[in-house]
This record gives C-alpha cells, structure tokens and sequence, in this order.
C-alpha cells in the first residue's frame, strides 16, 4: 500500500515556506506522493452544486480562500524534494488547452525525473467554466479527445491528431516525459468517471470512501474495452481506521490519501508537517499489505 498527502496546495500549504516543510517532511516520512486539486476562479453567487456539502458549496461558500495553481505549486515542491511524486486530484481537464497541459506536464515530468502523476475530472462549476471561456456542455466528449491528444504528444516523434476539438500535425512537443507518458488517474464519484476510467485511465480515484461498484464498473469495462482491468490503479480517501487497509487492499486498492486540509465530510489526518512524521511507522507496518 502507498500512501499520499492530499490536498496539499489548500489551506496553510499555500504559503511557501509551509509547502515545502510538508513536501520535505512527506518525504522524509514514506510518503509516496503528494497531491493537490485545482479550481481557477470561485465566482460568487455560483448556483452549481458542489458535489460534497450539503449545502452545495466550497468551504460552506467561502470563496476568498487561496489555491495556488496546481501545476506550479507541483513544480514548486518538485524543485524541494527529490523522489517523492506530484499529483493532480485533480485538474479540471477540459478547461485547459491540451498542447499546452501538455508541455507543461510533459517539462515538469522531465525536470523532477519521472515524478508526476496526472489526474483528472471533467468539472462540475459551470459558472468556472463560464469565467474562462470554456464549453461547459460537451465536457466528457472534450475530456476523452484531450487525453488522446495529450499522450500523442508525450510518446510521438512527430505528434499528429485529428479530432473534433483539437487537431495538429507533426507537433514536436520536446521535453516528452521520462516514461514515454505520464499516468492518467481519473476522478470523479459517478458512472460516468468510473467508466471513464476503464476506458482510458491508468487509474481511478473516486474522492470519497470505496465504492466497490464503483470499482467493479471500471473493471468490466476495462474488459469491454480489451483492457487489463488489473493494470487500473486504485486510489482511495484513508480510512478513519488504519486497519481497514487490509480490507482495501483485498478491493484492489493499491494508494490511500491522508488529508493534510479539513474539507466537506472530510477531516484533516495530518494537521502539520510535524505530523507527517508521525506517520512513518503506519507507512512502513501496511506498506506490503
């Protein structure tokens, strides 16, 4: 079992000085990975139902909050650390330009040696979308085409894609990843993300709990699609108790995530990088379970 810090660009975590004591304490503990989430702009008086609250909004409506851009603050902590990886979970996919993502994935993958992991949704704040000019309608269709896009540009040698939303030839997209690509983990708590996922993710990461029949979906079609279901990577919210691990383990669950920020439904498990130390011995007891 791996285990990673999340969502570690909220909260306290904004500040620098903060970010990189939890990176270096992270790493110095066993963690595996450190992961951050993404929104671009709150705007106020959004009437989009935020998934995880019961009344529908972020930080009980709170939009003056700071989250740094999760690409640069990965970059950031890259800079301050040397094995530990950087994730996305997640970034809103369809709200970026794909041949730019790319080569920005692409360029931190290659100056932290192979480091990052690279998840993402398709977004649920319309009024974000608006703010940025960006469709919100045919976000799913936009997200699968982007995916597509992006690992031509990570593993060609003349990258060349035709399709509705993006297209280009020959596009030489230098530095590519240390891998030949960089893991695409989907989130998301529904149907549509679980079978996104086993359609095209080489992971999946519902935001909250284990849903089992969440995990059975992404299976069967990964199956349907001519895909090793085994080859799709479990990531799960870590269990109040640590000695359920085990039982996640049995579901396939290969990587749980300890909050670093207290979030809707969702309390903080390390409250400060002096925490994370305290972690070491959990990290090493379930490390082979």
């Amino acid at each position: 079992m791996k285990f990673g810090l999340r969502y570690c660009n909220t909260g306290r975590y904004a500040n620098p000085a903060d970010a990189i004591e939890l990176a270096q304490a992270g790493e110095e503990a066993g963690f595996e990975s450190l992961w951050t989430v993404e929104h671009t702009v709150l705007p106020g008086g959004y009437e989009s139902a935020y998934p995880y609250s019961e009344d529908g909004k972020i930080a009980g409506g709170n939009n003056e909050i700071a989250l740094p851009d999760p690409i640069v603050w990965m970059a950031y902590a890259a800079a301050a650390t040397s094995k530990i990886k950087l994730a996305s979970g997640i970034i809103i996919l369809p709200q970026h330009n794909p041949v730019v993502l790319a080569k920005q994935v692409g360029t931190l993958d290659h100056l932290s040696g192979g480091r990052i992991i690279l998840g993402i949704g398709v977004g649920w704040l319309k009024e974000e979308f608006d703010a940025l000019g960006v469709p919100f309608d045919a976000r799913g269709r936009r997200t699968d085409e982007y995916v597509a896009a992006m690992r031509e540009l990570w593993s060609a040698r003349a990258p060349t894609y035709e399709g509705e939303f993006v297209s280009f030839r020959e596009a030489y997209c230098l530095p590519q990843p240390v891998n030949g690509s960089v893991p695409i983990v989907i989130g998301g708590d529904s149907k549509f993300a679980a079978r996104r996922a086993g359609r095209l993710g080489n992971g999946y990461f519902p935001a909250r709990g284990a849903p089992k029949e969440l995990f059975d979906l992404v299976r069967k079609t990964a199956e349907e699609n001519d895909r090793d279901p085994d080859s799709i990577e479990f990531t799960v919210a870590m269990p109040d108790d640590p000695e359920e691990i085990p039982q996640l383990a049995d579901m396939g669950v290969t990587r749980v995530l300890v909050p670093v920020t207290p979030m809707a439904g969702m309390p903080a498990k390390v409250k400060s990088p002096e925490d994370a130390l305290t972690w070491r011995d959990t990290i090493e007891r379930y490390r082979t379970v």
